[in-house]
Formats: C-alpha cells, structure tokens, sequence
C-alpha cells in the first residue's frame, strides 16, 4: 500500500443568524391650543321723539267793550 495523499483541509461555513429585536422609543406629543378672542362690538342706538304742546288764554271782557287791538294785528270784529 502507497502512503496516503493528504488534500489540504476543505473548509465549509454555516451561518446561523439571531435576530434580537431592540425597543428604539422616540417619543412626540402635539400640544392643541384653542385660542378665545372676543371682539366687542359696540353700538350706540339713538332714538328720537316729538312733543306739541297747545296752549290757551281765556279773557274775559266786560259788556260793551270789545278786545282790544293787538300789536300787528288788525282789530277784530266782534261776533253779535
């Protein structure tokens, strides 16, 4: 028998994968803000009135005279 015949050394891989899941934590926030703004209208409602007034004087003559004449006026006659 012939000595052996040595190859060199014929190399294999295997992979073996492990997946670790890390917690990647990244935080938001939304701030919600309501605004309140009040316009103050201001109106000035005017209202408006009329007054007659009526007045009346009451002479009393005495019999036989008649009214006597008033300033730019002519004289009256009188009603009998």
């Amino acid at each position: 028998m012939l000595p052996p015949v040595v190859h060199p050394t014929r190399y294999n891989e295997r992979h073996h994968r492990c997946e670790y899941i890390v917690p990647e934590i990244h935080p938001s926030h939304t701030k919600n803000i309501t605004h309140h703004h009040y316009k103050h209208m201001h109106s000035y409602p005017h209202t408006e009135s009329f007054a007659d007034t009526v007045s009346h004087q009451h002479f009393h003559c005495p019999p036989g005279h008649p009214p006597a004449p008033r300033p730019g006026f002519p004289p009256r006659r009188p009603f009998f």
